[in-house]
């Protein structure tokens, strides 16, 4: 018994190394392809090209983003053609002519147009790279119109026009099940709301409008139900069975966790007609192997990656923790707590990677909105079916699945406004060892039955695991968040964490949040975060990449809804670009003219100058924006030294400000006339205490006294707070001033 087991470990492990090997082989073949040196040489001159591209993903908008006055879209594509310079492209190949099928993701004007999955299109623009691990090889930052090729094919074409209408018919329900109703049913969530899309997923519910292998599983149940009526033999049945699955994928996209759900069941339903049922954790494995080796970049990709976490979860652990919790609850309840439960200890270690935080009430969640969710996708697939057939059945569907859609979606608002609904954790590695650690200890906790000396030793330390995790969790909540939060002002707008030599400050209007850069360290700038009590930034400002700036990026991805950058250097900056889109945000390069709005906030960027050959990356082509409204007008300079600030005074004036963000950490590099432009009341300057550099220097500080700027430093003052004060005086605004620490006398 010894050596047969010795014998299955050795076999598993000689599987997995062919594998690997396998995908290794497979990256090798694939990727001088992804980008031939053609392509390259353009990509690296940050050349201006025309693009023929193919596109595969429909076109999602960017809330509250507009450049230069007009709302931009993201989408992911295959670049076919490629041309320098912005004529009319005759040929889809690259100098050498050899075709192209090269992976990006598009950011484009929206109201240039809006094309449909499998569209081919033109459009002009420049080519960022990536990261060489990235599913995309290159970002495209397109301009002017998007100019239409060739219509999608008749085998995508009727699924194109069926979304639409089923998303145009929904929406017009009444309230927020509307619009969340063809992301139950199909998975189609571009009319979900921003707010319900984050509430959605701070409650751990997006998962409901991620079409997983329960929806293909109840499809092709249905289509084998079917088939078996009409009397059908083993092959026709199969064969149904495969061709409804491969239209059900088109209709629903194939996303990543799409094509991981329908391989295994398509493995399933082959398995079982061969006269072998398959087992669940072979199909995932069989199902997964396959997938990577066809398209290893999907192991980077996080939907794929928690599609089959939870899968796998859901196999492993939801038989075992039922029959635990039958011990205290009725076997029906206990299973709907194991389904949710299995998924979550499955999901979150990866998870903690796209946000350092535990949501506090994603079981109950999913407990009250789990009973509604099978109604919704069932009745809603069948509506969104029969629609262009029978209009007024679909109709009639559409109102009932709308029900338990509205439900879900009060759900989710309701836990996301719940105090306390996500938990602060650590992030990075040390996140995800510490997660696994936890989530192992609680199976153990919960699953493990058997008697001895080893199993109650496991036991003893899984619990106390728990309980150090628990409570350390909860000291960091009360004793670092709520203890400051009731001190300073609770209509403060801005906000400069106190997170050494860098950059990260706050502006907030409402609920709405934006963040101009990020500091050097993710835990300092969590710490900030929760102490104000942010989960969510709607606004994300990188102004330039040098480490104080960018470096805290790692504790607020995944909880970013748009990005503005600046122009990327080198592969590592557009690696962010690609890190931050990967995980949901909407990013896109900035440039003087840009605006938007930020609840009742405009915003505009400033600087750099779009086009120009000069000033355009690194301090000198730091993004520059102001905010304005609600009693404040401010305006954050990044690093700018004296040659750019008179650049950007030369660009047109400025006007008057009541709160400046100090250039440069208060370096010697500045503008005097600048910064009597500005005539601010309070310049903030963040900077770290001892930084070695003399920040913030005498000059800079009696630059600003000589206009009557008072200047608050966190490295004296802490973390530095800003609000509207109640009046105004003849010359400014009235402000309140909230510093963390009392500086010294001196």
């Amino acid at each position: 018994a010894r050596r047969a087991r010795l014998g299955r470990a050795l076999g598993t492990v000689a599987v997995c190394a062919a594998a690997a090997a396998l995908a290794a082989l497979t990256v090798a073949v694939q990727a001088p392809a992804r980008l031939p040196e053609p392509v390259r040489t353009l990509v690296d001159g940050r050349a201006e090209v025309t693009a023929t591209l193919t596109v595969w993903s429909a076109p999602v908008p960017s809330a509250g983003l507009a450049i230069g006055g007009a709302p931009q879209s993201r989408f992911r594509a295959t670049l076919t053609g490629l041309r320098q310079g912005d004529g009319p492209q005759q040929e889809q190949s690259d100098a050498t002519g050899t075709s192209l099928a090269v992976p990006v993701v598009v950011f484009a004007d929206a109201s240039r147009g809006s094309p449909a999955i499998g569209d081919e299109i033109r459009l002009a623009g420049t080519l960022v790279p990536t990261s060489p691990g990235d599913a995309a090889a290159a970002l495209f930052f397109g301009r002017g119109d998007l100019v239409p090729v060739r219509a999608a094919p008749w085998w995508l074409g009727w699924a194109n026009t069926l979304r639409h209408g089923f998303a145009g018919a929904a929406g017009a329900l009444p309230g927020e099940g509307g619009g969340l109703l063809p992301g139950l049913a199909i998975g189609d969530t571009t009319g979900v709301a921003s707010d319900l899309d984050q509430a959605m997923k701070s409650s751990s519910l997006s998962h409901l409008t991620a079409v997983s292998g329960a929806n293909c599983a109840i499809v092709l149940a249905l289509v084998l139900a079917i088939t078996s009526a009409l009397g059908l033999g083993r092959t026709a049945r199969v064969t149904s069975g495969l061709a409804v699955l491969a239209g059900f994928v088109v209709l629903v996209t194939p996303e990543p966790s799409v094509v991981r759900a329908a391989a295994m069941a398509t493995i399933v339903l082959l398995s079982s007609s061969a006269g072998r049922p398959g087992r669940g954790v072979a199909a995932l494995a069989l199902a997964s192997l396959c997938l990577l080796v066809a398209d290893p970049w999907l192991s980077r990709n996080y939907g794929f990656g928690l599609s089959v976490l939870a899968t796998l979860g859901l196999l492993v652990l939801a038989g075992p923790l039922t029959r635990r919790l039958r011990r205290w609850l009725p076997t029906p309840l206990a299973a709907m707590l194991a389904i949710p439960l299995a998924a979550q200890l499955a999901c979150q270690p990866v998870l903690v990677l796209l946000s350092p935080t535990l949501p506090a009430y994603g079981v109950p969640a999913n407990l009250l909105a789990a009973p509604a969710a099978p109604m919704a996708t069932i009745v809603g697939l069948a509506a969104c079916l029969l629609l262009p057939w029978l209009p007024a059945l679909s109709t009639a569907l559409m109102w009932l699945a709308w029900l338990p859609a509205t439900w879900i979606a009060a759900v989710a608002q309701t836990t996301a406004t719940m105090p306390g609904n996500t938990l602060p954790w650590l992030g990075g590695p040390l996140g995800v060892a510490l997660t696994l650690a936890c989530a192992t200890a609680v199976v153990v906790l919960l699953v493990v039955r058997r008697n001895g000396r080893f199993a109650a030793l496991g036991r003893a330390v899984s619990g106390l695991l728990i309980c150090v995790a628990a409570g350390a969790t909860v000291g960091i909540l009360v004793g670092t968040g709520l203890g400051r939060a009731v001190a300073f002002p609770a209509t403060w707008q801005i906000a400069a964490c106190d997170i050494g030599q860098g950059d990260a400050v706050l502006v907030r209007e409402g609920t709405s949040v934006a963040l101009v850069d990020v500091g050097p360290d993710p835990a300092l700038l969590a710490e900030c975060l929760d102490t104000l009590g942010i989960d969510r930034v709607d606004l994300l400002v990188l102004t330039h990449y040098d480490l104080d700036h960018i470096g805290g990026l790692a504790a607020v991805i995944g909880r970013v809804d748009t990005a503005l950058v600046g122009r990327p250097e080198n592969n590592q900056d557009a690696a962010l670009h690609t890190r931050l889109a990967a995980a949901g945000a909407d990013v896109r390069e900035a440039a003087r003219g840009d605006s938007g709005t930020l609840g009742a906030l405009d915003w505009e960027i400033l600087w750099p100058i779009r086009g120009s050959p000069l000033m355009q990356t690194g301090n000198p082509g730091s993004v520059s924006m102001v905010f304005d409204g609600a009693g404040i007008r401010s305006v954050f300079l990044g690093d700018l030294g004296e040659e750019a600030q008179d650049a950007l005074l030369a660009a047109g004036r400025i006007g008057a400000v009541d709160v400046v963000k100090v250039a440069h950490h208060g370096s010697r590099d500045q503008s005097a006339t600048l910064y009597a432009e500005l005539d601010a009341s309070v310049g903030v300057v963040s900077v770290g205490a001892d930084n070695g550099y003399g920040h913030p220097t005498r000059s800079v500080l009696d630059v600003l006294g000589a206009v009557g700027t008072a200047v608050m430093r966190t490295d004296q003052d802490g973390m530095v707070v800003v609000a509207p004060g109640d009046g105004d005086t003849a010359a400014r605004r009235t402000l309140l001033v909230w510093t963390e620490k009392v500086p010294d006398a001196g």
